[in-house]
C-alpha cells in the first residue's frame, strides 16, 4: 500500500500578477521552509494544540516508540501560512473529506492524515513505512 506522496509533486506553485507574485513567494518560502523540515526528519506532523485527532496521531506514534518532530501550527509564527499549504497538500490528495491536521510526513513524503495513519496502522503497513525512514530500529 503506497501512499506517501513526495511533497513537490503534490503542490504546484503558480504565480501571477503582482499581488499573486508576492503571494507565490511567500508560498515558495513557507513551502521551503516545509520541505527542508520533513527532509531532515524521519517523521514531522504538523498539529494544532487541543485538537483531539491531532492527540491521537502523536499518541500512537508516541505508542510505538517513534519520536517525531512536532510542529504546533498555533505556536509557531508560521503557522497560517504552513495550514495554508497543508490545506493545499490534503485537498491533492485525492479525499474530498480530508482534514488538514493532523498532517503526517514519513521519510520526507506526505502520508496523510488521522484517516491514513490508522489505515496504514490497522493494515500493517504502517511500521514498515517507519522503519524504512529510520524512524523505528525494531
Amino acid at each position: 500500500m503506497e501512499v506517501a506522496k513526495d511533497i513537490s509533486s503534490a503542490v504546484r506553485i503558480n504565480g501571477g500578477g503582482s499581488g499573486e507574485q508576492q503571494a507565490a513567494l511567500d508560498f515558495e518560502t513557507v513551502y521551503e521552509k516545509v520541505s527542508a523540515l520533513v527532509s531532515g526528519n524521519a517523521v514531522v506532523v504538523f498539529t494544532i494544540s487541543g485538537c483531539c485527532m491531532c492527540h491521537v496521531v502523536k499518541q500512537l506514534l508516541f505508542g510505538l516508540g517513534v519520536g517525531p518532530t512536532i510542529v504546533e501550527l498555533d505556536r509557531d509564527a508560521s503557522g497560517g501560512p504552513i495550514l495554508a499549504l497543508l490545506h493545499r497538500l490534503a485537498g491533492s490528495s485525492g479525499s474530498k473529506r480530508q482534514q488538514a491536521v493532523p498532517a503526517v510526513f514519513v521519510g520526507g513524503k506526505f502520508l496523510g492524515g488521522i484517516e491514513t495513519v490508522i489505515a496504514c496502522h490497522v493494515s500493517g503497513t504502517l511500521v514498515p513505512l517507519l522503519k524504512d525512514a529510520g524512524a523505528l530500529w525494531l
